[in-house]
């Protein structure tokens, strides 16, 4: 019942996403303090603004348009899941493709649908010249281990870009 493919730019629409639960419960982060990894109690609950939707259409749509991924997961017809890539290295040496978004809808988490969309991100960046995927990666405990589990690590070279958006997010990288 799942399906998989890519996404063009008139595809992306907030109709689009009227299936897919953004919503995170989140009780530890993974954070950085005084340059020693730490788990923290930091319950909050993640979740979508229709501000925050707007932006990511945004965000989706010009990805799309300027030649990255934007890949999905359908079940039912319904978008479940997605994850884009930005077109254009950076970070000299480590050929670094930024993997800018990876959502699976709450009901379907655990399901094995995030690694496929992740393993199409590496197969989409490896294919287009990178060395490496460059993940600013949320810092609740349960998306750090999908990302170890994925073979990411620490990032060689920070994107000051991400950490002055997201200062807690934790800066990874995965060889390709």
């Amino acid at each position: 019942m799942l399906c998989y493919r890519s996404l063009k730019e008139d595809e992306i629409c907030r109709e689009l996403f009227k299936e897919l639960v953004r919503r995170q419960v989140v009780t530890k982060c993974r954070r950085r303090e005084n340059g020693e990894w730490v788990i923290r109690d930091a319950p909050f609950v993640d979740d979508w603004t229709e501000a925050d939707y707007r932006t990511l259409l945004s965000c989706l749509k010009n990805t799309a348009r300027t030649g990255g991924l934007v890949y999905a997961a359908f079940y039912k017809e319904a978008l479940k899941g997605f994850v884009s890539v930005e077109p254009g290295s950076f970070g000299g040496e480590q050929k670094y493709l930024d993997l800018t978004s990876l959502h699976v809808s709450e009901e379907l988490r655990g399901r094995g649908i995030g690694a496929s969309l992740f393993l199409a991100a590496k197969e989409w960046a490896r294919k287009n010249g990178a060395g490496k995927l460059y993940i600013s990666a949320h810092s609740a405990v349960e998306s750090q281990a999908f990302y170890k589990k994925m073979g990411c690590v620490e990032a060689q070279v920070y994107s000051r870009r991400h950490v002055e958006a997201e200062p807690y997010d934790c800066q990874l990288e995965c060889k390709l």
